[in-house]
């Protein structure tokens, strides 16, 4: 299937396109929704005009689609842009990398009815913890972006996922009953490499910004270095 990919440039996007590649899909294209508020309802928003450094290391069209970050307005506002873009790239199927959310996944299974293509979601119903171990088993070099919800504090953004962190998720899950994976809006990431990359991204410069029990990091300066040839 010739397939475009809702991307965020996040952990669960990255592995979901890992996935659709290993399956034999042609992506085509890296679709990321730009809202114009950073409280979207819908969609990823700390660092994510870097989808377009990740695109270029994945040697994958990175289209990047304006939304107004209104609920439901946003949703309506990426269909209206995939209806554009299905015939220039002839798209069989939407990707995404929805794990256990139904307001992502019952939003995007009507946009992919409206256009006529297909829906897939290669992470759907999988464990937390089991896909958290997949990435970093697979050498994924994920960085927490922002966080908010009651545990988190400031020590964790720009920290990158690893075994001690999926420690202290698991305290955090017993303690305030958060989705380890994040899928309830607990924390948003960044990937700086990944199996498909044919460069790494490394952070040079950032700042963080806290209020109350939620900030983020944001990426203000970056380097891109070659490694080995893409997978």
């Amino acid at each position: 299937m010739r397939v475009a990919v809702l991307y965020s440039g996040g952990k669960d996007s990255n592995l979901a396109l890992w996935r659709l590649r290993k399956a034999g899909h042609e992506i085509v294209a890296l679709i990321s929704a730009i809202s114009d508020r950073p409280d979207s309802w819908m969609f990823h928003t700390p660092n994510i005009a870097y989808c377009r450094v990740q695109a270029e290391c994945l040697g994958i069209p990175w289209i990047p689609v304006r939304v107004s970050g209104a609920k439901e307005a946003e949703v309506d506002e990426l269909s209206d842009a995939i209806a554009q873009l299905r015939r220039s790239l002839d798209l069989d199927a939407l990707g995404t990398g929805a794990i256990a959310s139904q307001y992502q996944r019952t939003r995007v299974g009507h946009i992919c009815s409206v256009l006529g293509i297909s829906e897939l979601a290669p992470l759907w119903g999988d464990g937390e913890e089991e896909l958290l171990r997949e990435m970093i088993g697979l050498g994924f070099e994920i960085y927490f972006s922002s966080v908010s919800a009651e545990g988190f504090d400031k020590d964790w953004l720009g920290s990158r996922l690893d075994a001690d962190r999926i420690s202290l998720l698991h305290r955090l899950r017993e303690k305030y009953q958060i989705n380890i994976s994040g899928e309830g809006g607990e924390y948003e990431t960044f990937v700086a490499d990944m199996p498909m990359f044919g460069s790494r991204i490394v952070v040079l410069e950032s700042k963080t910004s806290w209020h109350h029990n939620s900030g983020s990091w944001v990426i203000g300066k970056l380097m891109v270095l070659s490694k080995n040839p893409r997978l």
